[in-house]
């Protein structure tokens, strides 16, 4: 049987190789592993670990090589950054284990001929401990401190101002909380809190409406409370963009990018089951998710159309409330995937014009006085503000609301919300709330 260590190691290969979601990699590992629950925990340590340390790892272990990294074989650099994060972040990790490991991942995965250097490495990179650079460079030194490359440093600052930017990169370490919504069809808030205590699960309440946090849960998919349909996980973010929406009972709501389902699920608990949601997705296997979660939840009033939604169906009809949670770049949710932090920022530069033409066909379904909502888990403005600013500019039919419910020092600009880990305790996400007037 494998063991943690070699466990993570060929995780973070596949990541790195795939350029695949550490989430959905970590889950079929483990999932298909025979490891205990401490060695299964051990592995989502080492891997979510190095994934949001890289950039610190990575000057650490320059500092102590005579070659660029780039040189490394990345089997070995994937070695020596699993070595130097038990070595710099995980106290319970004897030194000896740290280092005598890793020379043993080497060696039985093909890089023997580099187990002296990555013994000597990471003997270093122990006896020194973190290094930081000056902070008279600032964006060198919030690059290493937070593990950020620093195009996104630079981006964030000029986008946010240094304080928000600074904010937004400390609240990336670590896992993020487990949030969930309950099912106000079938239980209440108070009455879920109990069960899930009889469980064992410890909760406080979040930010949103009938929102909590769990912690001592475990696998939420082996608690009683969600297989009865009792919740569903949902981060505060995405339910604070269903109360912009403001979905009432009896209405016809269109959701346009709606997999994996989470805010239909909203939508419809908030509509006491009644009225009509129509979700769409381009992919019919990810509507048979919404399919099933619904069944769990005990929901019957969704309808399911395969549509792209950047293309205007007649077989969809108008709707007084409809949904565009557009694909994007993913950057408010790198507490969630770490992985995202590495992308390129000019890879994200094909997200806008598509955003916009989804955002231009989800007009079109709207009914004269209905509400339209555009939402993305990225703090970037070119997919948030950007592209509102020119709908704006090309739909006079249309103006732009700013919702009440939000918390105190939510960052609004031009009229549009960004909500931020540091400011709001959710996920970054953004929400644009427009209305027809005509």
């Amino acid at each position: 049987m494998k063991n943690a260590r070699q466990t993570a190691f060929e995780i973070l290969c596949k990541i790195q190789k795939d350029s695949s979601y550490s989430n959905l990699t970590v889950d079929s590992f483990l999932t298909r592993s025979e490891l205990v629950t401490a060695e299964a925990a051990f592995v989502s340590a080492l891997v979510y670990g190095v994934l949001e340390s890289s950039y610190t790892l990575d000057y650490q272990l320059a500092a102590n090589l005579k070659q660029p990294l780039k040189k490394l074989k990345p089997q070995v650099l994937t070695i020596l950054r699993l070595g130097a994060y038990q070595l710099l972040f995980m106290d319970k990790v004897p030194e000896s284990a740290a280092v005598n490991e890793s020379v043993k991942l080497s060696k039985a995965n093909g890089c023997a001929f580099a187990s002296g250097l990555i013994n000597a490495v990471l003997r270093n990179v122990a006896k020194k401990g973190i290094s930081l650079p000056d902070i008279s460079d600032k964006i060198l030194y919030y690059s290493v401190k937070y593990s950020f490359p620093e195009e996104l440093v630079k981006f964030w600052i000029k986008s946010y101002g240094e304080d928000n930017a600074v904010g937004i990169m400390r609240s990336c370490a670590g896992r993020p909380p487990l949030i969930i919504r309950t099912n106000t069809l079938k239980t209440t808030t108070d009455e879920l809190v109990q069960t899930l205590n009889n469980e064992g699960v410890d909760t406080v309440r979040a930010v949103a409406d009938d929102s909590l946090e769990l912690s001592k849960c475990g696998s939420v998919e082996k608690l009683r409370a969600f297989n009865n349909g009792l919740f569903h996980v949902q981060d505060a973010a995405s339910q604070l963009c269903i109360s912009a929406l403001d979905p009432r009972p009896n209405e016809t709501v269109l959701d346009l990018c709606a997999a994996p389902g989470g805010k239909s699920f909203t939508v419809a608990e908030r509509m006491n089951n009644t009225g009509r949601i129509i979700a769409c997705d381009i992919h019919n296997h990810r509507l048979e998710l919404i399919k099933s979660g619904a069944s769990r939840l005990g929901i019957t009033n969704i309808e399911y159309i395969v549509n792209d939604a950047s293309v205007y169906s007649n077989d969809i009809p108008l709707a007084d409330k409809v949904l565009c949670d557009v694909p994007c770049s993913g950057l408010g949710i790198v507490r969630r995937k770490p992985e995202i932090r590495c992308k390129s920022l000019d890879t994200l530069k094909e997200l806008p014009p598509i955003q916009r033409r989804i955002l231009d066909t989800a007009s079109r379904y709207v009914k004269l006085g209905g509400r339209l909502v555009y939402s993305t888990c990225a703090l970037n403005p070119k997919e948030n503000e950007n592209v509102c600013k020119d709908f704006l500019s090309s739909h006079s039919d249309f103006r732009s609301v700013i919702p009440t419910d939000f918390c105190n020092g939510t960052f609004i600009r031009d009229g549009f919300v960004t909500l931020m880990p540091h400011i709001n305790g959710t996920d970054g996400f953004f929400i644009a709330v427009f209305e027809r007037e005509c």
